[in-house]
């Protein structure tokens, strides 16, 4: 099936799964038809889901990889610390493992069409990780500086690692800043865990979190040089 096609028959299934999106007028162009479904599937509660509809957007979401520009790890400069600084979309990177800045729930975002990291991840990644990471939570809340690790279903890279970043309220305070720390080191744990040798982070906490970007920066590749 096309593209189209495909977010077609997923629209038929998800509209009718909760019914009141039955009140919204379907768009007609891809483009529009692919945010309402994004949206309506960012809002899904982890419910367990048919087989067929779980491969029909593991091939939609596969489609769509194909029409992006993927960065290998290999072709990212590295300093003579084996540290790379790149910028760009996470979720198009080939690599061993990319990092996912979440919530203490760990099942990503649910508001709409949201442009924080763990919407985009979930977004592209697709059902599967929010229900794997449904099972591994079991409604718990992870603790800050902690993480968890999945497959990656349907991204370049093997796994996506999950960690849970400090908020910062008002100003910075010694222990968010070894709440970041933590962070980096529990993602570090996992992957050599795990025998993943290459791992991209985003900039936890800097975003909707509100720590601020240099300190955050500066405490990211401190914490990385040291654990090495």
């Amino acid at each position: 099936m096309s593209k189209n096609e495909l977010v077609d028959k997923l629209l038929d299934y998800f509209v009718n799964e909760n019914k009141r999106f039955l009140e919204y007028e379907r768009p007609n162009n891809y483009n529009e038809k692919r945010i309402f479904l994004r949206g309506i599937i960012n809002m899904r509660l982890p419910y367990p889901l048919d087989g067929e509809i779980l491969e029909m957007e593991d091939n939609l979401l596969q489609l769509e990889l194909k029409d992006k520009l993927i960065t290998d790890v290999n072709d990212i400069p590295l300093t003579d610390d084996k540290i790379g600084l790149w910028r760009g979309d996470i979720t198009t990177l080939r690599i061993g493992a990319i990092v996912n800045a979440g919530n203490e729930k760990l099942l990503g975002c649910f508001i709409p069409n949201h442009s924080c990291i763990d919407n985009a991840i979930h977004t592209y990644d697709g059902i599967r990780l929010r229900l794997t990471c449904n099972e591994i939570m079991k409604g718990r809340d992870e603790e800050t500086g902690k993480a968890k690790i999945t497959d990656a279903f349907n991204l370049p890279s093997d796994y996506v690692i999950h960690t849970v970043g400090p908020i910062v309220y008002q100003k910075v305070t010694d222990k968010e800043r070894k709440e970041l720390e933590n962070c980096y080191i529990s993602c570090l744990d996992l992957a050599k865990e795990n025998n993943i040798r290459t791992i991209a982070f985003p900039s936890i906490s800097t975003r909707v979190f509100h720590f601020p970007k240099d300190e955050a920066s500066e405490i990211a590749v401190r914490t990385v040089r040291n654990y090495f």
